[in-house]
């Protein structure tokens, strides 16, 4: 499958890799709509015993396409005037909540290759993921509360990816986190020179495809629902109606005025001054 996204299948591991470089992999419904295909066409191939989500271009994902008008359902009710808080609290139950957990769910191993920028949405496709190799560049961020006013993206995995102090502070402050401080915590399996991120991811997924399959569903099966014991599900169908209070809000502001490109020039110039002040504090 090309497009948005590609796929392709050798020695029992399935590679899907993002395919929108020019938008630094920014998701759009199409996007997200092949992404998910190709999460099903692996979870349902026989042939395959592991997965692997990398990214073309520099960076791993931008998060959601706030600029894009690609959503075709919701635009053509927005048109109509009929897309009210009902119909996006669906959508993104879907589309964004629902698609992260049906990947975090694939009975299979899954490896995540992180590049560059992994902003916001971008956490959303890495996080689902059991194992994360990430290149040196890489850096990890959701700044939605400084920008859009919603306290984090509809998956959060914040709480138990960075620890719960860690994580109110880079939602608070929107700041990055770099690849080794997120090897640190947890986050991250391992880092590597941003040159061999595809071979050793490729080593460590043919290294578990040796391994029986069922075994691996079973390794698999028993750390998620230890996960799911904690509260993991629960915790994020619950934070997932927290963020969209935060859209309730923007909804309510917008009804006041303010548009939606208001928000997302909120949202940019917010991060130009967060950006600026890590690379003041880098020189220091």
């Amino acid at each position: 499958m090309d497009g948005m996204i590609n796929y392709k299948v050798a020695d029992r591991v399935a590679v899907i890799t993002l395919n929108r470089p020019e938008k630094a992999n920014a998701q759009n419904y199409p996007f997200l709509y092949q992404l998910n295909e190709c999460w099903e066409r692996a979870a349902d191939d026989d042939e395959v015993t592991v997965i692997v989500l990398q990214a073309k271009g520099k960076h791993f994902s931008a998060g959601h396409d706030l600029a894009g008008t690609e959503y075709p359902k919701t635009d053509e009710l927005r048109s109509q005037g009929k897309f009210d808080l009902t119909h996006h609290y669906r959508y993104e139950l879907k589309h964004f909540l629902g698609y992260s957990l049906n990947w975090r769910n694939v009975p299979k191993p899954s490896i995540a290759a992180v590049q560059g920028k992994c902003i916001a949405a971008g956490l959303m496709l890495c996080w689902p993921c059991d194992l994360i190799v990430a290149a040196d560049n890489a850096e990890f961020s959701d700044p939605v509360a400084g920008g859009l006013g919603i306290g984090g993206v509809e998956y959060h995995g914040h709480t138990w990816e960075f620890g719960a102090r860690k994580a109110k502070e880079l939602l608070f402050t929107g700041r990055t986190i770099d690849a080794y401080k997120a090897e640190q915590i947890g986050m991250v399996n391992r880092v590597v020179p941003l040159a061999d991120l595809e071979n050793e991811t490729m080593a460590l997924a043919l290294e578990i495809a040796e391994q029986d399959p069922f075994a691996l569903l079973q390794a698999k099966r028993a750390v998620n629902q230890t996960l799911d014991i904690m509260g993991f599900q629960t915790a994020l169908q619950s934070v997932f109606d927290i963020h969209e209070m935060g859209h309730g809000a923007m909804w309510s502001r917008r009804s006041e005025g303010e548009s939606r490109g208001s928000a997302l020039e909120r949202m940019k110039e917010r991060n130009q001054e967060i950006a600026q002040r890590q690379r003041t504090e880098a020189k220091a």
